[in-house]
C-alpha cells in the first residue's frame, strides 16, 4: 500500500517551492492564491529571503504547508495515496491533500495555528530538547519525577524523543536523562514549548477557528497525531486537530501503525528529507521523495 507523509516545521530551506512556482502555471498561481490570503509575498522569503525570516513560525508553518500541497498537486495522479500522515504541522498538511480541507481553509487554519503558537511562546519562555539513544519508557519516567512543566513532545524514531517544557524544566531533565544513559541531550532552538500544556492558550484560540471549518471526509484514511490511528470521520479528525497544539505527536507509533495495516511505500511530501530517515529508523523499507514525481 501507498503511504503518503508530510513533514512538519524543521524542514524549511531556503529556495523552496521556486521551481515548482517557476515551472508550473498552477503553482504559480496557489502561492500567488495564497499571497493574496496572507496579505504578504510569503513567496518572496520562501524562494529569496534569509534563514531568520523563514525560521519564524508565523512564516515557517504557512511556507512549509505551501510547499507540501502544491508539490502534491503537481503530482497529479501519481498523488494516490491509500493512507497519509503529517508530522505536527504537516498532518494540516496531509488533510488538505486528502481533500478533507480545501487550500485556502487549510492555509488559514495554519496561519491561524502559527501566530497562535507564536503569541503562547511570547506570553512564557519556554523551549525544547532532542533526547538521543534512551529508551521512550526511561525518558517518560524521569520526566514524570521533575517537579516542573515537561513533558514528551514528538515521540520520532525508537530512541529519538524530543521533549518540551519550561526553560528550567528542561534544563532539570537534560542533566537527569544524561546520568540516566542519554547519548545526548540537545537543547533546540525552537520559539517555545510546542506539543506542552504550555501551547494550551494557542489551543483555546485555535479551536474556534478549527470548529468553523468545514472538514470533508478526505479520499484515505489519515493517521493522526494524537493517537496513531488511522481517521477519516469529519467530526473525529477535528477533534485530533484541537487536541494536538498540547499533545505529543506520536510518529513512531504512526508508521508502526501504517506499517501494520500494509504500508509498503512510503513518500515523503514537501520540503527537505527528514521523515525518510525517521520511516527507515522506525522500520519502513521503500522510502520515495514526491520530487521525483513532478516533471
Amino acid at each position: 500500500m501507498n503511504a503518503f507523509v508530510f513533514p512538519g516545521q524543521g524542514a524549511q530551506f531556503i529556495g523552496m517551492g521556486k521551481d515548482l512556482y517557476d515551472n508550473h502555471p498552477m503553482a504559480k498561481e496557489m502561492f500567488e492564491t495564497a499571497n493574496e490570503i496572507l496579505g504578504y509575498r510569503i513567496t518572496d522569503i520562501m524562494f529569496s529571503g534569509t534563514d531568520e525570516e523563514l525560521r519564524q513560525t508565523k512564516v515557517t508553518q504557512p511556507a512549509i504547508f505551501l510547499h507540501s500541497v502544491i508539490l502534491a498537486k503537481c503530482m497529479g495522479d501519481k498523488f494516490a495515496p491509500e493512507m497519509t500522515a503529517g508530522h505536527s504541522l504537516g498532518e494540516f498538511s496531509a488533510l488538505t491533500a486528502a481533500g478533507a480541507l480545501s487550500f485556502e481553509d487549510g492555509l488559514k487554519l495554519v496561519y491561524q495555528r502559527a501566530m497562535a503558537m507564536q503569541k503562547a511562546c511570547e506570553a512564557q519562555p519556554s523551549t525544547m530538547a532532542a533526547i538521543l539513544g534512551l529508551d521512550d519508557a526511561k525518558v517518560e519516567e524521569v520526566l514524570a519525577g521533575i517537579n516542573e512543566v515537561v513533558v514528551p513532545a514528538n515521540y520520532n524514531s525508537p530512541g529519538q524523543l524530543v521533549i518540551s517544557g519550561s526553560m528550567t524544566g528542561i534544563d532539570k531533565a537534560c542533566e537527569l536523562l544524561k546520568e540516566a544513559g542519554a547519548k545526548r541531550a540537545l537543547p533546540l532552538k525552537v520559539g517555545g514549548a510546542f506539543h506542552s500544556p504550555l501551547m494550551e492558550p494557542a489551543r483555546v484560540e485555535l479551536a474556534a477557528a478549527i470548529e468553523a471549518t468545514e472538514i470533508k471526509t478526505p479520499m484515505c484514511p489519515v493517521y493522526q497525531n494524537v493517537n496513531a490511528q488511522p481517521n477519516t470521520e469529519p467530526d473525529q479528525i477535528k477533534e485530533n486537530l484541537i487536541a494536538q497544539l498540547t499533545s505529543p505527536v506520536r510518529w513512531t507509533q504512526t508508521v508502526q501503525n501504517m506499517l501494520k495495516d500494509g504500508a509498503s511505500t512510503f513518500t515523503e511530501v514537501g520540503p527537505g528529507n527528514v521523515l525518510q530517515g525517521l520511516v527507515k529508523k522506525i522500520g519502513g523499507s521503500e522510502i520515495l521523495t514526491a520530487q521525483g514525481f513532478v516533471e
